[in-house]
């Protein structure tokens, strides 16, 4: 396939945007991280006249760290003192990231579809993106971003979004899941509560604008249960087997600040993009897949091992 460069260079405006923007997301990741380490609260309680240094759970619970003393007095004026500046800090950068997002949007820098976006973002806050990979077409939005071009908009144009779902963590993942929501699907609900699954193809839910995710696995092995559902609840997912998805759980990890069409910002987490060529080139010769998605599958592997071997030549080391 031969590209023309120009065409699909972004927009030099646009490219400083991207890099201030992603800057200033990153850092507020990062203090987001910290921030972890002060969440819920300590107080002192009096117990028989005695004060005790009492650390809070968000979800309600107590610890005892102590009598009053010089140390836990350290302590609490030390957790007090880093849980005020992080909170400042985070409620600063929360506000550059909404001027870069502004900024995003008046600049055209992104063009990932909006309810994509914020769905990866919901997938963030609620602790479940670390149990998901992006994989399929929306995985080319990490990439361009990364090589600071756009590709054709016939080989990023779809309606759906695959999520991978690693069943190694699914006892981790099933704690982390009724911390934030009752199901996988309420959890999306969030983002557009007309998300239902779909009664015919329960590893889908689709909207009321016909946007679809589905949640795939690989193929069952060792001591994985199989059928599954990501909850107890009865409307939820059931996961579906994809063939060769175990390359895709083992492949190395690759991650990029993607953009949405209204400038909202996002990690997406994909897999090496040498990984992705090589699986879309295999996808492509599948003799049972429809002929216009195996066309598709190709010019997605030339679109991307060129991006890969022209402006990311550096991740070629990694492989």
């Amino acid at each position: 396939m031969t590209f023309n460069l120009e065409s699909l260079e972004i927009e030099p405006d646009a490219a400083r945007q991207y890099i201030d923007a992603r800057a200033t997301f990153v850092e507020q990741e990062r203090t987001r991280k910290n921030a972890l380490q002060v969440r819920g609260g300590m107080v002192w309680k009096t117990v028989d006249e005695k004060d005790y240094l009492i650390r809070t759970s968000v979800t309600g619970g107590q610890k005892s760290l102590g009598r009053r003393s010089a140390e836990t007095q350290d302590m609490y004026d030390g957790f007090i003192g880093k849980k005020h500046s992080v909170e400042e800090r985070l409620s600063s950068l929360k506000a550059s990231v909404d001027k870069h997002e502004r900024m995003n949007r008046a600049l055209r820098v992104g063009r990932m579809p909006t309810i994509a976006v914020a769905i990866l973002s919901r997938l963030a806050n609620a602790g479940l993106d670390e149990y998901f990979r992006v994989v399929g077409t929306h995985a080319l939005y990490a990439y361009e971003a990364a090589a600071g071009v756009r590709f054709a908009s016939e080989i990023t144009s779809t309606r759906d979004i695959d999520l991978l779902w690693d069943t190694r963590k699914r006892v981790t993942f099933a704690q982390k899941l009724l911390q934030d929501s009752p199901s996988m699907l309420a959890a999306l609900q969030k983002v557009d509560k007309t998300f239902q699954v779909n009664e015919e193809q329960k590893y889908t839910a689709v909207n009321k604008d016909g946007f679809e995710v589905d949640i795939i696995r690989r193929i069952a092995k060792g001591g994985d249960p199989h059928p599954i559902r990501l909850s107890n609840a009865e409307d939820d997912f059931w996961v579906v087997q994809a063939k060769r998805a175990d390359e895709l759980v083992n492949a190395p990890e690759f991650s990029e600040i993607v953009v949405a069409e209204n400038g909202k910002m996002a990690r997406l987490t994909t897999i090496h993009p040498a990984v992705f060529v090589s699986f879309k080139r295999w996808m492509s010769k599948e003799a049972d897949r429809d002929p216009l998605k195996r066309r598709r599958d190709a010019l997605q592997a030339d679109a991307v091992e060129w991006a890969l071997h022209e402006r990311l030549p550096h991740l070629l080391a990694d492989r």
